[in-house]
């Protein structure tokens, strides 16, 4: 009985074996609070291991470089808009409704505090580290804007709207979403917008959007300038 209990006591004081993934996440969001409180040069990889309570040897192991630590977080925030942003689902949707759904998804998570803040943290550092500003760019900007471009094109696959560059379409849409109210919040005009505000927007790009890309257009390009 002895021999038994501290058989047991032993398997009780093993620490627990955390796969590779979690571990990640763990050091995911230990980066993403150095990151916000130390900036990119200021951050060392040695603190994020001790904040998310993994050795050193691990956290080489699995992101050894902080421009892939960086690229990671971004990456991480991104994947928030990527769950909203599916696919199929708004396939299912009629069509202003879903583009409504999208530009909501992205501007509550362009908009939002831990958003503007990595904006901030590339636009102050990305002189001295390009590899930030190379991050960002393609982990945040050009993903959405593929993601977005894709969804339109098939639209246009579907003969449900007219576009001759859904790429270029997908830009105009972030910018037209968040462009000006994400400015206005980093100069510190104006508090970042609430949800209804973000919805309410949303509905208006939506509307002019598919005055401009309708089958059926209102007008052409003749037509502009006409009296």
């Amino acid at each position: 009985m002895v021999e038994i209990a501290e058989q047991t006591r032993r398997r009780r004081g093993r620490p627990q074996i955390r796969c590779d993934d979690d571990t990640r996440k763990l050091l995911i969001e230990a980066a993403r609070q150095e990151f916000q409180v130390n900036g990119y040069a200021g951050t060392c990889i040695n603190d994020v291991a001790q904040r998310a309570g993994v050795s050193t040897k691990t956290m080489y192991r699995l992101i050894p470089h902080k421009a892939d630590l960086l690229a990671r977080v971004i990456s991480d925030t991104i994947g928030k808009f990527m769950i909203d942003f599916d696919a199929e689902a708004l396939d299912g949707l009629p069509l202003a409704e879903a583009i409504e759904r999208m530009l909501i998804g992205y501007g509550s998570l362009t908009l939002s505090d831990e958003a503007i803040a990595m904006n901030r943290l590339v636009i102050r550092e990305c002189g001295q580290f390009p590899e930030v500003a190379t991050a960002f760019y393609e982990a945040a900007i050009l993903h959405t804007t593929r993601v977005m471009a894709d969804w339109l094109h098939r639209q246009c696959e579907r003969g449900l709207i007219a576009l001759k560059d859904p790429h270029v379409a997908a830009e105009m849409l972030r910018g037209m979403m968040v462009m000006d109210p994400q400015r206005a919040v980093m100069l510190g005009q104006r508090l970042a917008p609430g949800r209804e505000e973000i919805v309410a927007r949303a509905k208006q790009c939506t509307r002019l959007f598919l005055r401009g890309c309708s089958v059926k257009p209102a007008f052409s390009e003749q037509s502009i300038g006409s009296p």
